[in-house]
């Protein structure tokens, strides 16, 4: 069972106003989860080891396909340790991310910790999690932002696909294009943490994808991030590279974009 929260608030968010169809994004704190409390969290060799922790997981992953998990510590101290970062982000903005990430100390006396940036993720716990499928995390989207109603059930059954198809890919990350003719393209990115399986990967986005079909089925922009598995959606192309080059075009380079105030959503949930 879990627990869905609702939280409507005004963003200031980032519209692309320009004439390429690659508008490539902005790295970014999503938001965390964190484990209530713990007063052992203040021993110096807890601290001590959770330090040692981030710094490992900063310094490996870019060298490591964006991916390393990571323990150190013994007995109650122990830590468990892993970061991703986006298939598509180069290794020097992969160091940079996770570094920014490991830097925010909003639960410093929890023992259980995820952070959502918009290029990483990055978790710790005191309990093994490795290659265990967790679905605790958010979605976010813009009320404005409607889908032609025609292409409501396209838009589901590519995603669908999407989540299906990245299990099997190498580095468990895809990208793909959706052509909707004159209403132009959609474009997809799935990614999994490497540490699942094949098939819980594949419970991790289809899972996702039934919680919110009712919130983002019907929008042309919208992003999920869960602990294990994340999925984006949007009409115009986010990421920087896609998976398949060959198929899907030119890689995308960041483009200095235009701010406007825009209702947004967001919704997280817990299990």
């Amino acid at each position: 069972m879990f627990n869905l929260k609702a939280i409507t608030f005004v963003a200031l968010s980032t519209l692309w106003l320009l004439s390429s169809p690659c508008h490539a994004d902005n790295d970014m704190n999503l938001g965390s989860q964190c484990s209530l409390a713990d007063n052992s969290t203040a021993d110096s060799e807890y601290q001590t080891n959770l330090f040692n922790l981030l710094n490992s997981l900063a310094a490996n992953a870019p060298i490591q396909n964006g991916f390393y998990t990571t323990t150190v510590g013994k007995g109650a101290n122990k830590i468990y340790g892993l970061t991703q970062c986006r298939g598509d982000i180069s290794s020097a903005d992969c160091a940079a991310c996770i570094k920014n990430a490991a830097m925010v100390r909003v639960c410093s006396e929890g023992k259980n910790f995820t952070i959502w940036f918009r290029w990483c993720l990055l978790r710790y716990s005191n309990l093994n999690f490795f290659g265990e499928r967790k679905q605790s995390g958010m979605a976010t989207g813009f009320d404005a932002d409607l889908e032609d109603p025609n292409l409501v059930s396209e838009a589901l059954n590519f995603t669908n696909a999407l989540a299906s198809s990245t299990p099997n890919q190498p580095l468990m990350f895809q990208t793909a294009v959706l052509d909707v003719g004159q209403s132009g393209k959609r474009y997809g990115l799935a990614q999994c943490t490497r540490d699942l399986s094949k098939s819980a990967c594949r419970q991790c986005l289809n899972i996702q994808l039934n919680i919110f079909k009712n919130a983002t089925g019907n929008r042309r922009g919208w992003e999920i991030y869960a602990s294990s598995c994340s999925m984006l959606y949007h009409d115009y192309q986010f990421y920087f590279r896609a998976s398949t080059p060959s198929n899907e075009g030119e890689s995308c380079e960041l483009l200095v974009p235009q701010d406007t105030h825009h209702i947004a959503w967001q919704l997280a949930w817990r299990f």
